[in-house]
């Protein structure tokens, strides 16, 4: 329908903009991987595996990786328990009130993610609400230490601020689940578990996949709110890669950790995919 040189002119200029802007820095950050820095400072574009190595022996290194993983694991859990009920609760039990409770859990989009941070810095901190509660309610005499500055502060708040990335989609498959299917469970003398469990259930894993992939990817690659709420012992891969691109300037090093992070995201959001379109409404 269309002539090569209209295709051409359409395709172009998008695809020019994601080499520029997105394939030639990946293959930057992969050459710097292989990059060494000098004792003045500067890059050495010498070839080695020496950064890479480095991230296997040094523990500093693993221990970060895996306690990212698990801050992660944990608030794409948190935000799966509170995701799910809500985004079913609104698609199968609100009627008239579904716009209301809809535009209520995507307001805090609205507002700026260091806005949220700050929030909960504050609600948590020693003289915050919470603290502030307890003590006058004669709970505890002190303020609670591992509030803030702890990796139960990061979990806490990125699970605030990534379940309605969560509920999104699930809300979304929920809606496209023919109701006449549902009906059908029911006409078969199926109770409300028994249809949840064997038709809703099976036919939301989609939208489960894909909300649980936003919470694990976003909070894997967070560091605002470990670098607020954080502390010593809440300290993200993330975190490291800002401080060796700025004050320790190895730019090398964390290019190494950079494409491993990468590699790590594309390859859940490989995993992901397959199982999306296993379990997809055919």
């Amino acid at each position: 329908m269309f002539s090569r040189a209209y295709r051409l002119a359409v395709t172009l200029p998008p695809m020019l903009w994601m080499a520029g802007f997105l394939v030639l820095p990946y293959a930057l950050v992969f050459a710097y991987s292989f990059w060494s820095v000098s004792p003045f400072g500067a890059v050495v574009h010498s070839w080695s595996l020496e950064n890479y190595h480095k991230l296997l022996v040094r523990d500093v290194y693993r221990e970060t990786l895996l306690r990212s993983a698990w801050i992660a694991a944990r608030v794409m859990i948190f935000s799966l328990v509170l995701g799910y009920p809500l985004a079913y609760l609104l698609s199968f039990h609100s009627r008239a009130r579904k716009e209301l409770l809809y535009q209520l859990v995507i307001i805090p989009l609205w507002v700026s993610y260091l806005v949220r941070a700050y929030a909960w810095k504050t609600i948590l901190g020693a003289d915050g609400l919470l603290n502030t509660s307890f003590e006058y309610f004669h709970l505890t005499s002190h303020p609670i230490a591992f509030l803030l500055y702890s990796p139960f502060a990061v979990v806490l708040t990125l699970t605030h601020i990534y379940t309605p990335f969560t509920f999104l989609p699930i809300y979304a498959a929920l809606e496209h689940i023919p109701r006449s299917l549902v009906e059908a469970s029911q006409d078969l003398g199926g109770s409300r578990f028994q249809t949840f469990w064997r038709v809703i259930l099976p036919l939301s894993i989609p939208g489960v996949v894909a909300g649980a992939t936003f919470a694990f990817v976003l909070s894997f690659g967070d560091f605002l709110a470990p670098l607020l709420l954080g502390g010593p012992s809440g300290i993200m891969v993330s975190n490291i890669v800002v401080s060796l691109f700025g004050a320790a300037y190895d730019w090398p090093l964390g290019a190494a950790i950079s494409f491993c992070m990468l590699a790590l995201v594309v390859g859940l959001l490989w995993f992901s995919e397959k199982l999306e379109r296993k379990w997809a409404i055919s």
